[in-house]
């Protein structure tokens, strides 16, 4: 009996470090963030980091932020370009995310813990791409109270949160997003989009070569971000 359970715990273990190994291999194998996105953490005084966030703040800060989520197994300085623009032309502060494992899966509640942390902010707005935006649609569903507003790049609402208080955007040809969207308010279609060019990672494995750089499709979701939180922000 004694070797019996020996030889099971010998062989719950050995799966245990198989699948840990297995684990390690699949989220060490994530997109970088290219150089331009590396540029932006160099800006100046606009940009800094704190721990696992990166702070971008605007010439003219307020009392708003946004939160954003990455896409899965996407490094977080990946968003740097979109977030300075965000921050510069809507006037508010973006806090991106860095998540465990490159993975928002792993920290859908990181948000509560960021809006604790700044007391001077009262208005927040909740964000990501792919995965992330997913994550940040289940937070944003589960803590209405705490989220103005929700921007979703390459994702659709996911939970119960309101679509009037939502803004997705995604590119034409990702289909994947296009076909899970039931809704059609705040919706913005980026036409010759693709799924990876609103973070700076270079291609993504599956996703269609777009027929825009992905500086036009950033300038596009900005314009259209600057609008929704314009709109809402009233006169």
């Amino acid at each position: 009996m004694k070797n019996r359970r020996t030889r099971i715990l010998i062989g719950l273990l050995a799966l245990i470090l198989v699948l840990s190994s297995v684990f390690l291999l699949y989220v060490s194998d994530y997109y970088r963030a290219d150089a331009k996105a590396r540029a932006v953490l160099q800006a100046g005084p606009t940009v800094r980091t704190d721990g696992s966030l990166v702070i971008l703040t605007s010439d003219l800060p307020g009392d708003t932020a946004l939160v954003f989520y990455p896409g899965a197994k996407v490094e977080a300085a990946a968003y740097l370009p979109i977030l300075e623009q965000i921050a510069q032309r809507c006037s508010i502060t973006c806090i991106l995310v860095t998540m465990p494992f490159n993975m928002a899966i792993f920290d859908v509640n990181a948000a509560g813990r960021i809006i604790g942390q700044f007391p001077d902010m009262t208005t927040w707005y909740l964000g990501g791409h792919s995965l992330g935006g997913a994550m940040a649609s289940a937070y944003a569903a589960g803590h209405p109270q705490q989220i103005s507003g929700l921007i979703l790049l390459g994702a659709y609402l996911y939970g119960d949160y309101p679509v009037s208080d939502t803004l997705t955007i995604y590119g034409s040809l990702n289909t994947s997003v296009a076909n899970r969207i039931s809704y059609t308010e705040n919706v913005v279609v980026i036409e010759g989009g693709n799924h990876a060019q609103f973070g700076n990672y270079g291609k993504q494995k599956g996703d269609p070569d777009a027929t825009i750089s992905a500086k036009t499709q950033q300038d596009i979701a900005v314009a259209a971000i600057q609008a929704f939180l314009t709109e809402r922000s009233g006169p």
